[in-house]
């Protein structure tokens, strides 16, 4: 897969495993033995790991909606720059839900393999999201 296809394999992914809620069109994007290398606290290994974190962020942030800002891609690299947006629905990392609209930009490198997500590395304004939740 050449650099464009990688990025929309990355695109695909966001679109339908987050913005439509999709968690297990996951697997046609990350490989099952994906390794998270910054994992959420208490995230498990794998693409069943990755499935967990995002159903919880799809449960605290049901209209939780990822716009693509930005993508660099060289070989088997992907780099891309996002913001999401959503309204705090329920728990999330022990704040209980506050109603309240949050937007929070990060960036996650991907390394693609065979056509799926092999490896990837999240960084993201968790300060900023939990300062917004009040927390």
């Amino acid at each position: 897969m050449n650099a464009e296809g990688n990025k929309q394999i990355v695109c695909r992914f966001i679109e339908e495993a987050i913005n439509r809620g999709d968690v297990d069109a996951a697997g046609a994007y990350v490989a099952e033995d994906v390794v998270e290398l910054e994992p959420f606290p208490g995230q498990g290994p794998g693409l069943s790991g990755l499935k967990e974190v995002l159903r919880g962020l799809l449960i605290a942030f049901p209209d939780m909606r990822w716009t693509v800002e930005e993508q660099i891609a060289e070989a088997d690299k992907v780099l891309t720059r996002f913001i999401w947006t959503g309204t705090h629905r329920a728990a999330f990392f022990g704040v209980p839900a506050m109603g309240k609209p949050v937007t929070v930009w990060g960036m996650v490198i991907d390394r693609l393999e065979n056509g799926k997500i092999k490896e990837t590395r999240i960084l993201m304004d968790a300060l900023g999201l939990m300062k917004q939740l009040g927390a």
